[in-house]
């Protein structure tokens, strides 16, 4: 069974190769994509189906993520929370974490322990 992501996004480049490699590396199914917190939080007040994670970046066109993240949190307890960003610091780790993240993965430098992590949660 795939597991359904919602992805918050503001690059459509790396959207436009995240999600083919969220697909084949980690069995993820995109089930929707937004790039702003307004519009992460619309679709969560709407969305009544399935969803095992949350890839969320932390600079967004509006908004942030970390602010996406806290919403989710409340609303989706048991919901599995990746903060994907290119700004993963200690610090920003630590903002992540303590915002309801269940894991922080650098875009640049992670990406392997980030789709090890969603293939995880397929099993």
């Amino acid at each position: 069974m795939s597991t359904k992501t919602f992805l918050v996004e503001d690059s459509a480049t790396i959207r436009a190769n995240l999600v083919p490699a969220m697909r084949e590396l980690a069995d993820v199914e995109v089930i929707a994509c937004v790039e702003t917190e307004s519009e992460a939080v619309a679709w969560l007040a709407t969305y009544t189906g399935d969803l095992h994670l949350a890839v969320v970046d932390l600079l967004l066109r509006e908004g942030s993520g970390l602010g996406v993240t806290r919403h989710f949190r409340r609303a989706r307890s048991q919901l599995a929370i990746v903060v994907l960003t290119n700004y993963a610091t200690t610090s920003t780790r630590g903002r992540a974490m303590a915002a309801g993240a269940s894991a922080v993965f650098d875009k640049s430098t992670e990406l392997e322990e980030f789709f090890a992590y969603c293939a995880a949660l397929s099993r």
